[in-house]
């Protein structure tokens, strides 16, 4: 549970064992009071974080679409933002964070029943925790319709919606932070590289696989319509990443500042080494390549950001910049699979990437902030790999129930006239450009 870093001796004992040990909520909660530094800090991490979402991954995933289907896709994560946000607070936070059994809180917190202003949740007001975490719930589920992009049915993405993060992303988060099995196995996820990235990346990949490939494609030009708009969505995903990822500390401490910096480092590194390995391979830097790289190191780094050193996210930056170059145009073809955004190819590889790098970063002797008494290295790599497993079946078998349930209630995917047509018209009514 990464929301209880703290700075003294004895805040950074409860950060290590919550961290690391994955105590409950309930056993921090009562400790100190309300610090007005720490909720301020926290309610910009929280707006920064549902910033992302709208417009930051509107704008980048609606770029790389074509012109016809661009308001389809802002208008799926406009929705699941506020479908995600409703379950989040009817029984979502209660799920995750609750107490419960290994898989899933309890339902004790139902409707957010017993917390009030005075609720406290470390140093920070428990509705801000819960607003954190709910914005957490509702970029991740956004981030999978970029695999889905020009072909899939709106109906279907609600029903996806519901069912996924009921049964997928509320018990991954239980199950990492909020003191569920990967949490008492010692599993490292600081920020989200198997809840929100790997998670997402593969139910977006069976997504993908279900609905086939998109109307002409190998046969005719489809390009991304609006190279401006994908930076504009990359520049507001990066600044949103410091919400994303010095939030996660849970406090304007020495431990968000070291995750901010990493962020920069990170993304830094993975900008460089996309657009070197591009360079040399394409002969042209794209500014494509420039933002995928940001955005593959910040994966990279979002399970690392609290536990590594400035090197070590560094190299985990350099290294997730040629993993997602390799993810998007090698792993992709071999696939064979139309993940219209590249989802997998830099949310699942890198996030693979990084989850099991925070093994070998953390290391104490790389710079990290080290691992628990009696864990080495290798095991601690054995410990995040996994988790990565857990999540990857997981997300995947329910993933594939709720694209079914869906096709077998409003159907799938929409008509071939109806796609060469564009969604914005045919789903929306409504153009991007006259």
């Amino acid at each position: 549970m990464k929301h209880f870093r703290r700075t003294t001796m004895r805040k950074w004992f409860q950060y290590t064992l919550v961290a690391v040990g994955g105590f409950p909520m309930s056993v921090l909660a009562s400790q100190g009071g309300l610090d007005k530094a720490d909720n301020a800090f926290m309610m910009i991490a929280t707006a920064l974080v549902i910033f992302m979402i709208v417009p930051g991954i509107a704008l980048f995933y609606g770029g790389l679409l074509r012109s016809k289907n661009v308001l389809s896709l802002m208008a799926q994560t406009t929705v699941i933002l506020a479908l995600v946000s409703v379950i989040w607070i009817i029984y979502g936070y209660s799920l995750a964070f609750s107490e419960g059994n290994a898989f899933f809180g309890g339902f004790s917190l139902v409707m957010l029943n017993g917390i009030t202003v005075e609720s406290l949740s470390a140093t920070i007001p428990q509705f801000v925790h819960v607003a954190f975490q709910g914005a957490f719930a509702c970029l991740t589920v956004a981030l999978v319709v970029g695999a889905l992009g020009e072909r899939i049915k709106f109906s279907a993405v609600l029903i996806f919606t519901v069912i996924w993060t009921t049964f997928a992303y509320l018990p991954m988060a239980h199950m990492v932070w909020g003191g569920g099995i990967l949490s008492q196995d010692g599993a490292l996820d600081f920020a989200g590289g198997t809840v929100v990235h790997i998670n997402a990346a593969v139910a977006g990949l069976v997504g993908a696989y279900l609905l086939g490939h998109r109307t002409g494609l190998g046969k005719e030009a489809i390009k991304p319509h609006n190279l401006p708009m994908v930076f504009m969505g990359t520049s507001i995903l990066f600044i949103g990443w410091f919400g994303f990822n010095a939030g996660s500390a849970g406090s304007a401490d020495g431990i968000a500042a070291l995750a901010f910096v990493n962020t920069v480092a990170a993304a830094s590194g993975a900008i460089l080494s996309w657009t070197l390995a591009e360079w040399i391979f394409r002969e042209k830097p794209s500014l494509l390549g420039a933002c995928s790289g940001c955005l593959a190191g910040l994966v990279g780094v979002t399970p690392a950001a609290g536990t590594v050193g400035v090197g070590g996210a560094l190299i985990i930056g350099l290294l997730s910049g040629i993993a997602g170059l390799w993810g998007v145009v090698i792993l992709k073809r071999k696939l064979k699979v139309d993940d219209v955004c590249d989802v997998f190819g830099v949310h699942g590889v890198c996030g693979i990437l990084g989850c099991l790098l925070t093994g070998v970063f953390t290391s104490s002797a790389l710079g990290g902030s080290g691992f628990a008494e009696g864990i080495t290295m290798l095991k601690q790599v054995g410990i995040q790999a996994f988790s990565i497993l857990v999540c990857v079946v997981w997300t995947a078998v329910v993933a594939f129930i709720a694209f079914m349930v869906a096709a077998k209630t409003s159907g799938l995917r929409i008509g071939v006239e109806k796609e060469r047509e564009g969604l914005d018209i045919t789903s929306h009514g409504e153009s991007a450009y006259n």
